[in-house]
């Protein structure tokens, strides 16, 4: 299976280099054959590695512990569910995998592009296998996950104990896939200028291909926090660990990018502007590889040190210098169809939302990098903790969601401030009873009764909208059923960007409710004691220590009150992996719409007490239900639409544009 593996990734090189140089030659040379030829290499290359990681698969599955990588990630006393997760446990495995999904999206992004791409797509061809040739020449020449010991070891180390989790099926691969899914969208971009075409052709295939990397970037990073959440064992979900920022920072700047797409599409503006952005992302996605795959920063969740990091910075650099020389190669020619009219316009809530979403990236950048600049030029780390970010991105967010209640409801080109006010009044007096209520309620903390106002301002907007276009379609006749979803399927970007933003006021009504108000209590419980944590009582039942091959585990099963009811019996434990001189711990956690009880197990005392830390963690539930909603909003987005329903929702929407253009301009 080994032998199959190296053999196939071989096989892979050659076709994502050929598909490279023919592309490029076949425009020089003028002969659509070799074009065509490339273009069949990019569909066989998913093939070639897809052979190369069942050959991987299959090492680990007949437990050949020659191969060194499987010696290193698996055991004979792992369960055979984990094959998957020690697949890419590893830089080696790791790297096939980010292959293996380039080469598929790269083969769907070809074959389902545009026509109106045609005469860019050979260059566009050649960015995406360029980019795959390098993850590939890594895997084959510096990173192979073939390589054989001289000895047949009689067993393998095991697999890290922190991947022995549920989310470590989903948050490793979406994490990798929403990093190298940048490329596609970088991709159009760039070939689009390289061929000359430095329209808007590009626009619709680019932002296509920008939601869905957003998207898997994202489910990436909000698994990672789950996953946090649920065995760290240090009661948080997120704290600004050098390779969650560098998770965050290009899906920060994807959203600016797709939203700011939408205005070129439909105004012809920012076209520079987009192709910064897209080439910003991308490069911050290497940067995120750089730090996680060798660079200089320690994390839980980084490979540790290797040159393969420095690998990775020396492509960034180049892919960087290149795209610059092109795009001011090509700057005289990306002049915006319309320009700015007026800052009382949805193009510039646009723009003030990507400067703020910049702002944000590139103040993360300052936190990761900073560490790095004192260590050189001082001669000493200075750490930047969690409280820089939370005081200078936190107001930076909650400013983000404050312009989101705003820029949907603004009109093209211009609006009055009369009709702004009347837009307004409605959200604006919902949030401000909210705030009040709270208020009255006890709640007194500035912040959080302003990011509740905020939040309410966003959401009784969107049921605004929805309401007024349901109720408009009932008067023609329609149930309010069937008149919401046809409102909704009549113009499903715009509908389905406002179940987005239902997902992120969600997600941030969770990050303030935990971060202002969590309870926190140590303690150490005999069996029969019990301890009282907010308003609940938690009660240790009993302990127990099972050994197994690998691990020594610690149960506790603990029983939970809130007044006189009893809630469950919960069994939080945790497990000590000698092998790897490491714990891991699985907390017990009792979630409510409210807030969460979350239970973890410390060490065992010699008198038989067990030592706890528990919280009570309000609304982090609703952190979690946002990742369905969001991605739910992201499908009706993207949902094609047939022939008529695309002409009636473009009829309906520039007839109600131009009324509104009409009446803020003061024409009839």
């Amino acid at each position: 299976m080994a032998d199959l593996g190296s053999i196939s990734l071989l096989l892979a090189l050659v076709l994502a280099s050929y598909s490279a140089a023919g592309s490029l030659l076949g425009v020089w040379k003028r002969a659509p054959q070799l074009i065509q030829s490339a273009r069949n290499a990019t569909y066989l290359a998913p093939l070639a590695l897809g052979m190369a990681t069942a050959g991987l698969v299959g090492a680990f599955v007949t437990r050949d512990f020659q191969v060194e990588y499987v010696a290193a990630h698996s055991n004979r006393a792992m369960d055979v569910q984990y094959i998957w997760v020690a697949f890419y446990a590893g830089n080696e495995g790791s790297l096939l995998f980010i292959a293996l999904s380039l080469s598929i999206m790269a083969a769907l992004a070809v074959y389902f592009a545009p026509r109106v791409l045609r005469p860019s797509m050979p260059y566009i061809n050649a960015v995406l296998m360029a980019v795959l040739v390098f993850f590939v020449a890594i895997t084959v020449f510096m990173a192979s996950p073939f390589t054989r010991l001289d000895f047949v070891p009689a067993d393998g180390q095991g697999i890290n104990p922190l991947l022995t989790h549920f989310g470590m099926f989903l948050h490793p691969p979406l994490q990798m896939m929403g990093h190298i899914a940048i490329a596609v969208p970088f991709a159009f971009a760039l070939g689009a200028l390289l061929s000359g075409k430095t329209g808007d052709e590009w626009v619709d295939a680019g932002r296509r291909w920008g939601l869905i990397a957003w998207v898997v970037l994202g489910a990436g990073n909000l698994l990672g926090a789950w996953w946090a959440y649920t065995i760290l064992g240090w009661g948080g979900y997120w704290g600004w660990d050098p390779i969650e920022s560098v998770g965050l920072m290009p899906w920060l700047v994807l959203t600016a990018f797709v939203h700011s797409l939408g205005v070129q599409r439909r105004r012809g503006m920012f076209r520079t502007w987009n192709l910064a952005l897209i080439i910003i992302a991308f490069v911050l996605a290497q940067f995120g590889m750089f730090i996680n795959r060798g660079g200089p920063s320690v994390s839980v969740h980084s490979f540790g040190q290797s040159p393969l990091g420095w690998v990775f910075l020396a492509f960034m650099g180049t892919t960087m210098l290149f795209s610059l020389v092109v795009l001011f190669t090509r700057y005289s020619a990306l002049k915006s169809t319309q320009s700015l009219e007026s800052p009382l316009s949805r193009e510039a809530a646009f723009l003030v939302n990507n400067l703020l979403l910049l702002t944000i990236a590139f103040t993360t950048f300052w936190g990761v990098i900073y560490p790095l600049i004192t260590d050189i030029f001082r001669g000493e780390t200075i750490t930047v903790g969690a409280p820089f970010y939370n005081q200078v991105n936190g107001h930076l967010f909650l400013a983000l969601i404050f312009l989101m209640g705003i820029a949907p409801f603004l009109p093209w080109r211009r609006a009055s401030w009369r009709s702004l006010r009347g837009t307004l009044l409605v959200p604006s007096a919902a949030a401000l009873a909210v705030a009040s209520l709270m208020i009255l309620v006890g709640v007194n903390k500035p912040y959080v009764l302003v990011a509740f106002a905020i939040c309410t301002l966003v959401v009784s907007g969107i049921l605004r909208e929805w309401i007024r276009g349901t109720r408009s379609r009932h008067r023609r006749g329609e149930g309010y059923p069937l008149a919401l979803a046809r409102l909704i399927a009549g113009n499903r970007p715009r509908y389905g960007g406002y179940i987005v933003h239902l997902g992120v006021v969600l997600m941030a009504l969770g990050v303030v409710g935990s971060s202002f108000y969590d309870v926190q209590r140590d303690v150490a419980l005999a069996s029969g004691e019990s301890t009282q944590v907010g308003e609940y009582t938690v009660k240790l039942a009993s302990s127990s220590i099972v050994e197994r091959a690998d691990r020594s585990r610690m149960i506790a099963t603990v029983e939970a009150y809130r007044g006189d009811s009893f809630l469950g019996t919960y069994y939080p434990r945790r497990d000590y992996y000698p092998s790897f001189k490491q714990y891991s711990t699985l907390a017990a956690i009792r979630s409510t719409p409210i807030d969460d009880l979350y239970i973890i197990p410390g060490e065992l005392l010699e008198d038989g007490r067990v030592v706890f830390r528990i919280y009570v963690n309000p609304m982090v539930v609703w952190i979690w239900v946002a990742g369905p909603v969001i991605l739910i909003g992201l499908l009706v987005a993207l949902w094609p639409q047939g022939k008529l329903a695309i002409g009636y929702a473009s009829r309906i929407g520039d007839e109600a544009e131009s009324s509104i253009d009409a009446v803020t301009r003061g024409t009839p």
